[in-house]
């Protein structure tokens, strides 16, 4: 049986197209170019239960629904900031998919700043653009700026420098 996951206006609203980049200099063509908008992923009380388990933070802001209709200012729970930041790995693969590549390192992140609480059943979706790369003895290190931002809010999530170092085979 098929089952429809997505309606119309969704799939009209969401960047579809997946960059492929297969080189360094592919890659590098993009310097200072945005690199595509994932599509919106919803951000459950499960996800959310889920990660404080993994994390052991059972903050009740976080994981008591009931309490945090009573006591907090945004009337719902809201998501670990990390958990919004631990998703980008699943949103950056929706917008660029990078072949030829032995092997892919998380590097670092730069300038990371939570600006919004992403509230429980939020919709949440990453702008990505590449800042910079540089070829590093083969190894391409690639620093792209990441925007997360909340459905039908003007404020966004999360924004981040993260650098991926791409071992790219010869």
């Amino acid at each position: 049986m098929f089952e429809v996951f997505f309606t119309f206006a969704q799939l009209k609203t969401t960047k579809m197209n997946k960059i492929t980049i297969n080189s360094y200099a592919e890659f590098e063509a993009y310097v200072g170019k945005e690199l595509g908008v994932s599509e919106y992923h919803q951000v459950t009380q499960e996800q959310i239960n889920k990660f404080a388990e993994a994390t052991l933070d059972f903050q009740w802001i976080h994981t008591d629904p009931v309490k945090a209709a009573a006591e907090s200012p945004f009337k719902k729970t809201i998501a670990h900031g990390y958990l919004n930041l631990s998703i980008l790995p699943y949103l950056w693969y929706q917008i660029v998919e990078v072949n030829n590549v032995k092997m892919l390192v998380n590097y670092g992140i730069e300038k990371l700043k939570f600006g919004q609480p992403v509230l429980v059943d939020d919709q949440v979706r990453l702008k990505a653009s590449l800042q910079s790369i540089s070829n590093l003895r083969g190894i391409a290190k690639a620093e792209i700026k990441v925007v997360l931002e909340i459905k039908d809010n003007p404020k966004t999530a999360m924004e981040a420098i993260v650098i991926f170092l791409y071992h790219f085979n010869n």
